[in-house]
């Protein structure tokens, strides 16, 4: 007697993608929601194929099994919507998927849209974030690698004290050192927002730095 066997959504591919990444998504309803409004079909199962090492527009063309000039376009426009990154060096580009965290699901709230519902998405985010909690209990308690970096009040330090500050733990000196900068909207508070819990704080705080300003300035996510 033959078995059945129930055909897999692209959203679900496209979750166990998501969690080859050290840092993944634990599946959800909410977290299905959340992509069914970022991704078509169709896509979601496009990036269910993608490699988790940053790749070109032929290893994803090879991978999807579609024309050079085809999967170079279903690229672009998924970076344009900064579901991607792309680097672009030497007239070049190379392209890396996100993690959730901090990645695509930021990027999708660090501008105004209009081609996404923002106010159910942050409302799904609320409820996928602050009322599940396993996504981020996983990024920020489990496991030995924590997601956060603490640096310095530096202005708190004497002249003596600040000799022993190393640049890595300075945050002028990222700044000083990055070859891309980029600000948009703070994630958190335009979540909030359309929880209707918004605080009085600036929203254009959110910076970036390198290669994501890079790709973040180019779609329009961020400004220089």
């Amino acid at each position: 007697m033959a078995h059945r066997t129930v055909k897999r959504s692209s959203y679900e591919n496209m979750v166990d993608r998501l969690n080859r990444f050290p840092q993944g998504a634990p599946p959800s309803e909410t977290l299905y929601k959340i992509l069914r409004i970022l991704v078509t079909e169709r896509e979601a199962g496009l990036i269910a194929l993608l490699p988790i090492k940053p790749f070109t527009a032929g290893d994803a063309a090879r991978q999807w099994k579609m024309p050079l000039s085809e999967a170079r376009k279903v690229l672009d426009e998924l970076a344009s919507r900064a579901l991607l990154m792309d680097i672009v060096r030497n007239g070049s580009a190379s392209y890396t998927l996100p993690p959730p965290m901090a990645g695509f699901f930021e990027f999708s709230m660090m501008r105004l849209r209009e081609d996404v519902d923002q106010k159910v998405l942050g409302q799904l985010y609320y409820q996928y974030m602050n009322v599940e909690e396993e996504f981020i209990r996983s990024l920020f308690v489990e496991g030995e690698t924590q997601l956060g970096r603490t640096y310095v009040n530096e202005p708190a330090l004497s002249e003596e004290n600040a000799l022993l500050v190393l640049d890595y733990e300075r945050a002028t000196a990222v700044i000083r050192t990055a070859t891309h900068i980029g600000v948009g909207i703070c994630y958190c508070r335009h979540k909030m927002e359309h929880m209707g819990r918004n605080c009085a704080a600036p929203m254009d705080i959110c910076m970036t730095f390198n290669a994501s300003a890079e790709s973040l300035t180019r779609s329009g996510y961020a400004r220089a």
